[in-house]
């Protein structure tokens, strides 16, 4: 069903309450995910991006009921991953002249996914504009790498509204479509869950491109993202939270890792935590096993830390296969200005440790001094392990807020 969002533009796109990975199984999607697309009737109609392929049948089903196809003047297909541009062979299927606007990356990724070279496509570049009447334009800005080469937004004037891709969206199912209306502290979550597993490696251009789009000064009243709500309430909430990730952002809070074969690792990780919580109660540690734990919630909370120890026993002289796992997803998100360090537990050569140290440092962290037990830490052990907390929550401390730093 058709849900109106402002003046001649209606969602038109699909709600998943069901979907728990995207990307295969690389993140998790606890609160489901929405399709956005977006339908505008001015004196041109014009449909802003799909819906997942899985939907494609009753994404053209329901559009059909709402609209004539044949009525479709441009489809602008801001990005051509298959959860945006899922359904677009199906409804080219009906209208194969239709003309497509995206960028020239758009052109080969759609081509790409869709194998239909003879579509009629329009290439659009930052500024270009579509006009569609009524004194309204699309005007058209490309985000290349936020997060693909082929993104871009769709800004259109008179109503105000940004169409913004990927960026300001959260994987978030609910009934509702609109921030307000939504559970505050969820659409929160997975808001700051989404930027530190997905945008996180972009940071850099997230800042270049919001700098770029308020260097135009248009108003903004709406933003209609790709997946979750649609921003109506304060609009520039959203973009200053982006703003403020984007700047290395880091809270008061060490995150540890581990995984263990024996316990062994897991005793350290609780002696570390003990130390540091001695030494600087403020700061909060949270402690995970990769075994047990949801890998995004782990990586949302080292998004957030000032820094993080990364634990794992020694198994055939490396890490654990899973903490290996982990250190890549570390290294591809790029995270910027935080600290780290290297525990476990050993038998024999304590290999595991030495190779977290060196995969710490290729990610791009300020390493500090690692730290080994051997077998089963025993009382005098565990106090060993607590006075490295100790340390590290020296080394690590934040400089203390002055009461005006607190205020703002």
């Amino acid at each position: 069903m058709a849900i109106h969002v402002k003046n001649n533009i209606h969602w038109v796109g699909q709600r998943d309450w069901e979907v728990r990975d995207f990307h295969g199984t690389e993140y998790k999607t606890t609160k489901g995910s929405s399709y956005n697309s977006y339908l505008i009737r001015e004196e041109k109609t014009v449909l802003i991006d799909t819906v997942d392929h899985k939907f494609s049948g009753d994404f053209v089903r329901n559009l059909s009921a709402e609209i004539d196809l044949e009525t479709i003047d441009a489809i602008i297909i801001n990005h051509a991953e298959e959860d945006h541009a899922g359904a677009l062979s199906e409804l080219m299927a009906r209208i194969p002249g239709t003309p497509i606007y995206c960028t020239a990356n758009g052109v080969d990724s759609i081509n790409g996914h869709h194998h239909h070279p003879e579509w009629d496509f329009h290439v659009v570049k930052t500024g270009d504009v579509l006009d569609i009447g009524n004194g309204k334009q699309l005007v058209f800005i490309e985000t290349p790498m936020l997060h693909w080469p082929d993104s871009m937004m769709t800004y259109l004037s008179g109503d105000a509204v940004l169409f913004s891709n990927d960026a300001f969206g959260q994987h978030y199912c609910d009934e509702h479509l609109f921030n307000d209306e939504v559970d505050q502290a969820e659409l929160f979550e997975q808001c700051q869950r989404y930027y530190a597993n997905i945008l996180t490696p972009f940071s850099r251009r997230v800042t270049r491109k919001i700098d770029e789009i308020l260097g135009f000064n248009l108003p903004l009243e709406m933003i209609a993202t790709s997946h979750g709500v649609v921003w109506r309430d304060n609009p520039a909430q959203i973009v200053a939270l982006y703003a403020k990730w984007a700047a290395d952002y880091q809270e008061d809070r060490i995150t540890i890792f581990y995984d263990t074969m024996s316990n062994n690792t897991r005793m350290m990780a609780d002696a570390i935590a003990q130390g540091i919580n001695e030494v600087d109660p403020r700061v909060a540690v949270k402690i995970f096993n990769v075994s047990r734990h949801d890998k995004n919630e782990i990586l949302t909370n080292v998004f957030r830390s000032k820094g993080v120890l990364v634990g794992s026993s020694s198994m055939n002289n490396v890490m654990m296969p899973k903490v290996a796992g982990m250190l890549e997803e570390l290294t591809g998100l790029r995270f910027r200005n935080k600290k780290a360090s290297a525990f476990g537990s050993y038998g024999w050569a304590g290999g595991a440790v030495d190779r977290i140290q060196t995969r710490l440092m290729d990610a791009g962290f300020e390493t500090g001094l690692a730290l080994k037990i051997k077998w089963r830490p025993d009382t005098d052990a565990l106090e060993v392990c607590r006075d490295h907390g100790r340390d590290i929550a020296r080394q690590w401390a934040l400089p203390a807020q002055t009461d005006l730093e607190a205020v703002a």
